[in-house]
């Protein structure tokens, strides 16, 4: 027979014992149709009455995307409650909604561009430049609705209003007189000079502490207490500035806790999670791999050091040590000079008394010495920080730390000498400061005094910022792009570093909240400032910098800035509460003129309140209400920490169960490399010759329980 016979009978498959499922037999049913119960759903299901994750069930993609369509038309044919149905309206009109929002968010696609062509770690910079420019306004919102809408109003109305006096003015005429309103001829360029340093008519307005009345305004059954509402609308700005920051501290920190800081993963976080698939340009992708490139040779640097410091014998380390501390005595002495240069600079500014262009520099003497300290010590600490032998990320912490603590203090020295002058170093007995109990010869209304400060600190930031685009960077690239020299192209552009430009917003930010009870429209020219300097910044960014080698993660970056920003509010709030509590008012200006301390304002308030009122509040201020809710506080903090403690000890084990699979893949591989090893060596190896051999005739006829004609011998031959 033929073996073209054999193909034209019909077989059953055959039957080979495999453990494959494609090889397996299949029940006699149509196999043309996947068959699935679409409506009726599992057991699972019905226990959990939740749909079962499309990613648990073992399908190929196809089915699984069949399923997931069926599942979204599922709503009318599936009986559902009618809260169901309200949620699901809900939560799709929550999304519509974010999506509408989204478009309104400022400066997003700006925003998305700088991430896609620099990374996130320059993104990071943008973000809390919005973060603070919304900060600022709706801060600028806040104040406007206590205090500068209210006293343009009834000002302009011309209403009633009582003054309320809690001090004896027997001998204290003297200290009433204040009149800063300019003559009626002065030259048009003094108001050039007023606008800029604040004196003259910018002196006697709205922005200023010493314009605003310590009326009580009542009309037709309505009262409002201007001084009262000044003390509020301080209490609140900075309580609700501590509530957004600590907002988006949390956010930061959930982030940094999800992230694992930079304790996991190691090498491995940095080749296969390191990279940004949001890059947009050759130039850009190229940038961040030769920043991938140097933050592994940092890594590798540490570790160089990390064994180099393990090796060292005693003498070695002892000296080491030795140097460290030298080094940092000559850091603590640059940053002394710095304050007693910026004490003098204050003290010598605020006892001569000049007029015209000259008169200006020596106002603006103390903002020029601090923002020269700011620049220059920086740079001298980072070649001294150097020498210091640390590792690269421990060399960037500490100089951003000398950093901080540098220009917060250089603030605080300036305060200090401020209240020196204004106090008499604090001895009220003093022939300037005996008739008014601070220094009225010199400060008439010291509380606009100190706002004229850090109107002009707050100027002077912008026009050096300003000064230093149009007169700095753009000359620089122009420089670099046409001279070929070896000189310009070893300078080369710019970089954009965060971290520097990060503290200084931090800077300025504090300088705001400092001056913002004495210069309540501060806060709404700081949003104008960081309104341009946006802009500003993004040109300078993609015209004149180039990506920076060595970065912050933007994760860890944002929560150091974010907690720098917070010491900046604490300063902040300790003048407050020292200006508040501790010196006496202006008699002559001001809503608290009339007070023996700004305090004093809320305690007469609060007589002011029915009987049930004030043993409400005096209830919450006694012991009675305080000690239990300290007991309920620790309690409370107990309970989270012991649950702080059990999610650590979970995300420990989790952490160990990785590191246990990432050892059993390790094994693995190496169980099937040597096992490829050896079946390639056999089959490299020569095989040896058969000894017997089957005839022909001997070949089996029988194939899978079937007889094979084709093989059948040939009788005839």
């Amino acid at each position: 027979m033929e073996l073209r016979e054999f193909n034209n009978q019909v077989h059953s498959p055959p039957d080979y014992p495999s453990p494959s499922l494609r090889f397996q037999t299949v029940p006699d049913q149509d196999t043309s149709a996947v068959q699935f119960d679409w409506a009726s759903p599992t057991e699972d299901a019905e226990d959990s009455k939740e749909p079962r994750n499309l990613r648990e069930l073992p399908l190929h993609m196809g089915l699984k995307k069949a399923l997931w369509q069926v599942q979204q038309m599922r709503v009318p044919v599936v009986s559902s409650s009618w809260n169901v149905k309200q949620s699901q309206t809900f939560r799709r009109f929550c999304e519509v909604a974010n999506y509408i929002l989204s478009y309104f968010v400022l400066w997003k696609r700006g925003i998305q561009k700088i991430g896609g062509h620099f990374g996130g770690g320059v993104q990071s910079y943008f973000l809390f430049l919005r973060f603070l420019v919304i900060l600022n306004f709706l801060s600028s919102l806040l104040i406007a609705a206590f205090v500068l809408i209210p006293s343009i109003v009834f000002r302009s109305m011309n209403l009633n209003s009582t003054i309320a006096s809690t001090v004896n003015l027997t001998d204290e005429e003297i200290c009433l007189q204040y009149d800063p309103k300019p003559g009626a001829l002065l030259v048009f360029y003094t108001f050039i000079l007023d606008l800029v340093s604040g004196t003259g008519f910018m002196e006697y307005s709205y922005l200023f502490y010493g314009y605003y009345d310590n009326s009580v305004t009542e009309s037709n059954g309505f009262s409002y207490n201007i001084p009262l509402a000044y003390m509020l609308m301080a209490a609140f700005y900075f309580l609700f500035c501590l509530i957004c920051m600590i907002i988006r501290m949390g956010d930061t920190a959930r982030l940094v806790v999800v992230m694992g800081g930079e304790a996991v993963g190691g090498y491995s976080m940095e080749v296969f999670t390191g990279w940004n698939h949001g890059l947009q340009g050759d130039f850009e992708t190229k940038a961040k791999q030769n920043n991938l490139r140097h933050r592994l040779q940092l890594d590798l640097e540490e570790e160089r050091l990390k064994k180099k410091a393990a090796s060292l014998t005693l003498g070695k380390t002892v000296s080491l040590y030795a140097l460290r501390v030298f080094l940092n005595l000559v850091v603590l002495i640059l940053i002394g000079a710095t304050f007693y240069g910026i004490a003098q600079a204050t003290l010598f500014s605020q006892s001569m008394k000049l007029t015209g262009f000259n008169g200006l520099l020596l106002q603006y003497l103390p903002s020029m010495v601090i923002t020269a300290s700011n620049f220059v010590v920086p740079l001298l600490c980072n070649k001294i920080a150097l020498l210091e032998k640390y590792s690269a990320g421990t060399t960037i912490i500490l100089s951003l730390l000398r950093v901080v603590f540098l220009r917060l203090v250089s603030l605080g020295v300036l305060l200090y000498t401020l209240w020196e002058q204004i106090t008499c170093k604090g001895e009220i007995s003093n022939n300037n400061c005996k008739p008014c109990h601070y220094n009225y010869a010199q400060y008439k209304c010291w509380e606009t005094r100190v706002g004229q400060e850090m109107y002009k600190l707050t100027l002077f930031d912008f026009l050096i910022t300003f000064a230093t685009l149009i007169l700095v960077e753009f000359p620089r690239r122009i420089v670099v792009d046409h001279c070929l020299c070896k000189l310009t192209q070893l300078v080369g552009r710019q970089e954009f570093l965060v971290a520097p430009n990060v503290l200084a917003l931090v800077y300025s930010q504090t300088v705001v909240w400092t001056g913002a009870f004495f210069c309540p429209l501060l806060p709404f020219i700081n949003t104008i400032k960081l309104f341009i300097f946006y802009y500003c910044k993004k040109t300078t960014l993609f015209q004149n910098c180039q990506p920076a080698t060595r970065n912050f993660r933007s994760t860890t970056s944002n929560f150091f800035f974010m907690l720098v920003l917070l010491f900046g509010w604490t300063l902040s709030s300790m003048v407050l509460l020292y200006s508040v509590t501790k010196i006496h008012p202006s008699y002559g200006c001001g809503p608290f003129r009339l007070n023996t301390a700004m305090w004093d304002v809320v305690p007469g308030a609060v007589n002011m309140l029915s009987h049930t009122s004030k043993e409400f509040l005096f209830y919450i201020g006694s012991e009675k209400f305080s000690i239990p809710l300290f007991l309920f506080s620790c309690v409370l903090l107990c309970y989270v920490h012991a649950l702080t403690s059990v999610h650590g000890k979970s995300v420990t084990l989790l952490k160990s169960q990785c590191k246990l699979e990432q050892r059993d893949k390790q094994f693995l591989v190496r169980q099937i490399e040597e096992l490829n090893a050896k079946v390639q060596k056999k089959q490299h190896e020569p095989q040896q010759p058969q000894t017997e051999t089957k005839p022909l005739y001997h070949t089996e006829t029988q194939w899978n329980q079937h007889y094979n004609n084709a093989f059948d011998l040939d009788t005839d031959t």
